[in-house]
């Protein structure tokens, strides 16, 4: 397969495991925070109007757009894993295969969703806690970002874990972070300058889509260079996998975009509580809920960049460095997690006037981010023992601790807490039912590692 494939052995294999992490997870995390940024950079620059049914209608798109994530990660985290194991095993022509099904499910996944949307429009944006003065906002994002952007956004968020699969992380988190800086720089241009006022929203999602474009075309152009480098050439037509590849992929995959799901569905839980107190309210954590995630997706970044890892010393049976390799990433997400907390406890107030200047939102958001960021250390914890199961490729246990921290424990916090406290009370459920999912993350995890024998 070429040098290239030798040097990604080198990652896998024989560098020092704290440099291979840092080698794997560095783009990662840069490209996880440049798409937050550019999710965020939508809230901001929507949040200069000072309309806060303007800023409500684009935050209530977040858990619909964030299915994107959930198809992304059926495709590129199930097929991921599995190709870093195959590589593991030593099996290139199987991992080419799943490389292909893999691009070919993501495409007719997005496209069935894109679809999905654009008809059932008017009843998913009221179900989701439209109201009058939000629905035009809402719709309108909604059908640029995802009518129109779902193909192009799927697509090259799964690409780019493909690629991180055989340890090309730097061109993958390139990828991404050309992306979100795009968007950045257009959105000021399309909001404020080539649409009149009163479009703003229409300019930020169609920013969105056209940065998405270029994405996607830039994993292309760099896939097909790297064909002869790496077993990621496509087959046309497609040639399948064997059926236990395939039953692999949606082994791991699937959960995984359960699990995205159910964090989304929390997402519109909090936002339909939320419309029943009031619109400054809802604006108030849709703008919490994207500045949260900023150290949430260094944790994801970390642990993503992890996973490669993981997997094929897994599959190969090097335990120690897995472990090592394991160890040193909780560690440094842990001090990653602990800096966030400080830091916003500290500036949560001018963080929130970032986004918008209405006093009351401001007020309102600073109490709320202050209790949601005491999370982030748990939520880190919950993620990470999620990716080592995936990196396993033992779907089942990732989807029982998916279903277990959303289904059974988040979501219903939130019903419960709203009930006993009021509003602080759907803010505090998430510190509160994660402090019942680490523990069980632990719990869980020991006894695979006992009876897998993988000290």
């Amino acid at each position: 397969m070429g040098k290239n494939n030798s040097s990604n052995t080198e990652i896998f294999e024989r560098m020092p495991v704290a440099r291979a992490v840092r080698t794997m997870a560095v783009p990662t995390i840069i490209s996880q925070l440049i798409v937050l940024i550019y999710n965020m950079a939508d809230t901001f620059y929507v949040g200069r109007t000072n309309d806060p049914y303007m800023v409500a209608g684009a935050s209530l798109i977040l858990p619909i757009f964030n299915i994107t994530a959930s198809l992304a990660g059926l495709a590129g985290s199930g097929g991921g894993a599995l190709i870093s194991r195959l590589l593991g095993r030593k099996q290139p022509e199987e991992a080419g295969k799943v490389y292909s099904f893999c691009v070919y499910l993501s495409v007719a996944l997005s496209a069935l969703f894109s679809l999905s949307v654009l008809t059932f429009m008017r009843p998913l944006m009221i179900q989701i806690g439209a109201g009058e003065d939000t629905y035009r906002y809402a719709s309108s994002y909604a059908f640029f970002v995802i009518v129109c952007g779902a193909v192009p956004t799927v697509l090259s968020n799964t690409l780019s874990m493909l690629i991180r699969s055989v340890g090309e992380s730097k061109k993958a988190g390139f990828g991404i972070t050309m992306g979100g800086l795009i968007n950045i720089a257009l959105d000021p241009l399309f909001m404020f300058v080539l649409l009149p006022d009163g479009m703003e929203i229409v300019g930020a999602g169609a920013a969105t889509f056209l940065s998405n474009c270029i994405a996607c075309a830039y994993f292309i152009v760099v896939l097909f260079r790297m064909r002869r480098d790496t077993v990621l050439r496509l087959n046309v037509p497609l040639v399948l996998p064997t059926r236990r590849s395939i039953a692999e992929v949606f082994g791991v995959g699937l959960p995984s975009a359960i699990a995205t799901l159910l964090f989304d569905l929390d997402y519109i839980v909090i936002d339909r509580l939320m419309s029943g107190y009031n619109d400054i309210a809802l604006a108030a954590v849709g703008i919490v809920l994207k500045v949260e995630r900023l150290p949430l997706n260094v944790g994801i970044g970390i642990c993503q960049g992890m996973m490669p890892i993981i997997a094929y010393n897994y599959s190969a049976k090097n335990y120690k460095r897995m472990n090592e390799t394991k160890r040193y990433s909780m560690k440094l997400g842990l001090v990653c997690a602990a800096v966030s907390v400080a830091l916003y406890e500290i500036f949560a107030g001018p963080i929130m006037h970032i986004f918008i200047g209405d006093a009351q939102t401001v007020a309102l958001g600073t109490v709320f981010l202050r209790i949601r960021i005491l999370a982030t250390p748990l939520m880190f914890l919950s993620f990470f023992h999620v990716y080592l199961f995936n990196g396993f490729g033992k779907g089942g246990y990732a989807l029982f601790l998916g279903v277990m921290r959303w289904a059974v424990l988040n979501i219903p916090m939130l019903f419960i807490l709203n009930r006993l406290i009021g509003i602080n009370g759907i803010v505090w459920s998430q510190a509160a039912a994660d402090v019942l999912t680490v523990a069980l993350s632990f719990a869980v995890y020991r006894g695979y590692e006992k009876r897998m024998k993988l000290n």
